[in-house]
């Protein structure tokens, strides 16, 4: 993952993203990549669930 720390208390699952980063542009171009799960992950300790993320910002 790029920028995500992700944690579960109990139920709720928390995700840390830094605002203030950025990874380059996406593959189209079009947006700045802020943070990623680099596709669907499970979540640790609820393997059952998968998170898909993605926050970016146009060029």
């Amino acid at each position: 993952m790029k920028n995500v720390e992700m944690s579960v208390d109990g139920n709720i699952l928390i995700i840390k993203v830094d605002l203030t980063k950025d990874f380059g542009p996406s593959a189209s171009g079009k947006t700045i990549i802020i943070a990623s799960s680099e596709g669907n992950q499970s979540i640790h300790g609820k393997e059952a669930l998968k998170i898909g993320l993605n926050i970016y910002k146009k060029k």
